[in-house]
């Protein structure tokens, strides 16, 4: 276990370090001018140079990205407005747009995003494998039909669509906003209420219908019949040995799905105004802030080499028949 862990931990340091350096090219090698982008019209020749020198924009491309990654590991200095300033490790530049380390930006915004999509993934996991659960053992009734077809129904509704129906119509919900968790938990919770139902009822159509998959294929299990055969309950053979089968494609998908919805909460955000990650990182696009644009790249690909390597490591526990290759 180890030495798979091990193995898989340093492939997926190599995959981020490819991806940063991929990502570093495309924005800062690019035949464009990133510092007078950034500087605006009114740009006065000190500025664009001190912008120059903290990019490393006159250095050769593989001294910026050197600093860039040594500014990640052990920090670096960095100059704003003629005075050099330390960047503590992990240093991921300064955005001249905002005035502010990206760091810090990063930091203020990740716990929103991190907020909304968990929350909302309690939401769909419980509604979604309680259901698929319930609709998998009475397939082919009445019951099972009205699942099936609810599920088509809210599926074929463009979230954005939903999001905004919600947050016009939905005035009985408390009003949308982000308060720290340490502040005041029930003030927290409640400016959330909103995006969390969008995201977790939305999502929990679809793993409704994956659960409900897993769990007739579970049930027609040889194992499964066995149980039964020896007079265990149906309540126990479904939710003890049924459903912890039936689980193991359901965590692959939520791994996955939870690391894009991390790097990718931009409707639910700007539809509900929750200043998170997938705002910032639209905000810098549109404003060419490009350390905030790496910040917001290197966020994402951790998060998805993170969860890649919890579902592979989840799959051993929840199934014995998956052996570590």
């Amino acid at each position: 276990m180890l030495l798979y862990i091990l193995k898989r931990v340093l492939s997926a340091i190599s995959v981020v370090i490819v991806t940063l350096v991929a990502s570093f090219a495309l924005f800062f090698l690019a035949p464009t001018d990133p510092a007078g982008v950034i500087c605006g019209p009114r740009c006065t020749p000190e500025r664009l140079a001190d912008i120059e020198a903290s990019l490393d924009l006159n250095e050769p491309p593989i001294n910026q990205i050197g600093a860039y990654m040594k500014g990640i590991v052990v920090g670096r200095e960095y100059s704003s407005g003629g005075t050099v300033r330390e960047c503590a490790a992990p240093c991921l530049g300064y955005s001249y747009t905002l005035g502010q380390p990206v760091t810090k930006l990063l930091g203020a915004a990740l716990p929103v995003t991190i907020s909304i999509v968990l929350g909302g993934a309690v939401v769909y996991l419980v509604v979604g494998i309680l259901t698929g659960t319930i609709a998998a053992q009475v397939r082919g009734t009445s019951l099972d039909k009205l699942v099936v077809g609810s599920t088509l129904v809210v599926q074929s509704i463009p979230y954005f669509v939903f999001a905004l129906l919600v947050a016009l119509y939905a005035t009985f919900l408390p009003d949308s906003g982000y308060h720290p968790f340490t502040d005041n938990p029930l003030t927290w919770a409640s400016g959330l209420l909103a995006a969390w139902l969008c995201v977790g009822l939305t999502n929990a159509a679809a793993y409704t219908r994956y659960s409900r998959a897993s769990m007739i294929e579970a049930l027609g299990q040889d194992f499964v019949r066995t149980a039964s055969s020896k007079g265990i309950s149906r309540r126990r053979v479904v939710y003890r040995h049924g459903l912890r089968a039936g689980l193991t494609p359901v965590v692959t998908i939520f791994g996955i799905d939870l690391a894009f919805q991390l790097t990718g909460a931009i409707f639910t955000e700007s539809i509900f105004n929750l200043p998170g990650l997938g705002q910032l990182t639209l905000r810098a696009f549109g404003q060419y802030d490009l350390p905030v644009l790496m910040g917001g790249v290197l966020i994402g690909s951790v998060v998805l080499v993170v969860m890649n390597l919890v579902v592979d490591i989840a799959y051993t526990f929840l199934d014995p028949r998956v052996r570590l290759g």
